[in-house]
């Protein structure tokens, strides 16, 4: 009888215990401020990083018409549009040689200008683990980088981008990652941090002798499946940037409580089974404190298909989740009829907001006018909302 009680208490307080954690991690992030009107700064097919006249005519315009978040990109094509101790030690340019940027802050002149316009700065890690394959990241480290199972490398962006990939696994290329994100969240003053599925790697890839030496060493010394896509490869490589995005969260927590870890991802499926990114586990976990769903679709049907996709609903009942909304690329506008429809749909299923790729599309990469673009954003923006 003795033994009884005390396997009843024991079994008693692992409940008790599970339900608090089951609590504790369920319970969503209280926030009241307004809607996030977000917009993507980009330094390609775009020239508003490349002056500080630019820089400043892009932002006073975006508050004019109630803009309140920007994403400015800090880190792409192998190079950090800030000036990078990191990055100079690394690979010995301290900036991205575009002469728009030399003996220049472009993100500290995008966060003085912002915060005095009551707009939050939330850099961007546009590349993640993805560099340019003549670059001299690349070239100057050839143990960071991932292969398939042909031994290749290359990964093509479009027709005529040739990149390679960062092994996320590698401890060197995960403290050479940590350290640039150290260094911005500790030298400025910015409201958040974000990642994309950059932040994990084409699925196809992960045949590179570390990784395959680490799974051997858990695997009784079994190779990796020669199926990219086996369900098991897939989901032990995801964990594996699970686990490396979970002390990097908690690195830029220590540093600065306030800072926000936003990410802005694919949907769920596609975006652990083509990149390895298991976002909706790292929401789980709490490792998301902001998350903007990209659903570049050109037509209703699909983009409502999305919408309605059960992790995204799990997240937006958690955290400040929003909708990423294509305005357009070079050759490829967006009508404003789809753009409307999208936002107030979006708005209907009370989402926290919505966040645009990419500036130049708001109004000057377009079918219609800039006039009638810029028109469009008044009305849709009319109230002032300070997020």
């Amino acid at each position: 009888m003795k033994y009884l009680k005390l396997i009843s208490l024991f079994l008693a307080t692992v409940l008790i215990f599970y339900s608090w954690s089951k609590w504790s991690y369920s319970q969503p992030i209280v926030d009241n401020r307004g809607e996030i009107r977000g917009v993507w700064l980009t330094n390609i097919d775009s020239e508003i990083l490349f002056s500080s006249q630019n820089t400043q005519n892009a932002i006073a315009s975006l508050k004019e018409l109630n803009f309140n978040s920007l994403y400015p990109t800090v880190w792409n094509w192998g190079y950090t549009l800030y000036p990078s101790q990191v990055a100079e030690k690394v690979i010995g340019s301290k900036i991205d040689p575009h002469e728009g940027l030399q003996n220049r802050d472009v993100l500290a002149e995008i966060i003085t200008k912002a915060h005095q316009s009551n707009m939050r700065v939330i850099p961007w890690f546009e590349f993640g683990f993805m560099a340019p394959a003549d670059s001299v990241l690349a070239t100057s480290h050839p143990q960071w980088l991932t292969r398939r199972k042909d031994d290749s490398e290359i990964w093509m962006e479009g027709k005529t981008h040739e990149r390679v990939w960062l092994n996320p696994l590698h401890p060197q290329v995960q403290e050479f990652i940590t350290d640039l994100v150290v260094e911005i969240v500790t030298n400025y003053d910015i409201d958040g941090i974000q990642f994309d599925d950059h932040f994990g790697y084409p699925s196809e890839f992960g045949y590179d002798s570390y990784t395959t030496g680490l799974y051997r060493r858990e695997h009784q010394g079994k190779l990796p499946p020669l199926d990219y896509l086996d369900p098991e490869w897939i989901e032990w490589r995801s964990h594996k940037i699970t686990e490396y995005m979970e002390t990097l969260f908690h690195k830029i927590k220590a540093i600065k409580q306030n800072v926000i870890v936003s990410v802005s991802p694919n949907p769920q499926e596609f975006s652990k089974e083509m990149f390895l990114l298991d976002w909706a586990k790292w929401e789980r976990k709490g490792f998301i404190e902001e998350l903007i769903v990209q659903i570049y679709r050109d037509n209703m049907e699909a983009f409502n298909r999305e919408l309605v996709q059960k992790d995204l609903q799990l997240a937006k009942d958690h955290i400040p989740t929003a909708i990423g909304i294509l305005t357009g690329l070079k050759g490829r506008p967006v009508n404003l009829d789809l753009i409307e429809a999208q936002i107030n749909t979006t708005r209907e299923q009370n989402f926290a907001g919505v966040s645009f790729f990419f500036y130049e599309s708001l109004w000057n990469i377009a079918s219609e006018t800039p006039q009638e673009r810029q028109e469009f954003w008044a009305k849709i923006f009319s109230d002032k909302e300070v997020y």
